[in-house]
């Protein structure tokens, strides 16, 4: 028959999602389907040749203004007949007149481009083994003891978008654990580390400097005991490599962040760990 179908993915089937991803390799946390969800439920869509599936991909609306895409997947055996373009297509249709973001394979930054994407920055995954640090700082908090609405408003010098709901998943999903630091009545940095299929990824984190996000960075290791970690890190914050580095991580693969147009001003000296790259 070879009919090719395109329809909103239900809340349970955006688990296979993250294993797609999984099989590509993007190595998901064991609750990111369910923190996903909480942005936008409509935002995940699966194409299925005569019912079964083939692509997927989603692209979540941060209210009124923003959007991310990201799981955009085609089943290895079905690429080249042009049920990415169809799928694509759909998501940015959901986004409707708003800047869309993604962290795109590099070597595809020729077809972003078509579709009205520029480049802002590259986004690298540094990956690696960390033995299990001393004790943590004193000054060290639960990131859950922070007010929340302190860590929505420092979210927001980092995030192109209000993002409250996820957020909130992000930080309170069993299995993630958040420290900060709190300096003269104020956050000064704080980051999550979750488990995923391979390891820990760690994300965000953020930090006013270098000295703060390794001291946030020391607390979540050793929240784990250490292991093998992830830390994802924006290419042109020169002391996210440096901290990346001297933890004795090493580059894994790096991806093109690309937007259809301006969004706010970012801190980006501040983002020492990327939350995301399947939904920024």
């Amino acid at each position: 028959m070879n009919a090719f179908t395109i329809r909103t993915m239900r809340p349970d089937e955006i688990s296979l999602a993250v294993d797609w991803a999984a099989t590509e390799g993007w190595n998901p946390g064991f609750a990111d389907d369910a923190c996903f969800a909480s942005v936008d439920p409509e935002g995940f869509f699966i194409g299925e040749l005569d019912g079964a599936p083939a692509a997927m991909v989603s692209c979540v609306n941060y209210g009124a203004r923003f959007s991310f895409l990201g799981f955009y997947i085609v089943r290895a055996d079905l690429r080249g007949r042009g049920f990415g373009l169809r799928i694509w297509n759909a998501a940015i249709a959901h986004a409707g007149a708003r800047v869309i973001g993604l962290d795109g394979v590099t070597a595809q930054q020729d077809n972003y481009r078509k579709s009205g994407f520029a480049l802002a920055y590259a986004n690298i995954r540094y990956g690696g083994t960390v033995a299990a640090p001393a004790a943590p700082r004193a000054e060290i908090i639960a990131l859950s003891d922070v007010p929340f609405a302190a860590v929505e408003a420092d979210d927001a010098t980092v995030f192109p978008a209000p993002r409250s709901a996820f957020l909130r998943a992000w930080i309170g999903s069993p299995g993630h654990a958040g420290c900060a630091l709190v300096r003269d009545g104020r956050l000064a940095g704080w980051g999550v580390i979750r488990p995923c299929r391979k390891g820990f990824k760690i994300g965000p984190l953020v930090a006013d400097g270098r000295a703060i996000a390794e001291a946030v960075l020391t607390a979540l290791l050793a929240k784990v005991g250490g292991g093998e970690i992830f830390l994802d890190v924006p290419g042109i914050n020169r002391e996210a490599t440096a901290l990346a580095q001297d933890f004795g991580l090493a580059p894994v693969f790096e991806t093109a962040r690309m937007y259809t147009g301006a969004i706010p001003p970012l801190r980006l000296e501040r983002v020492f760990g990327v939350t995301s790259f399947e939904l920024g």
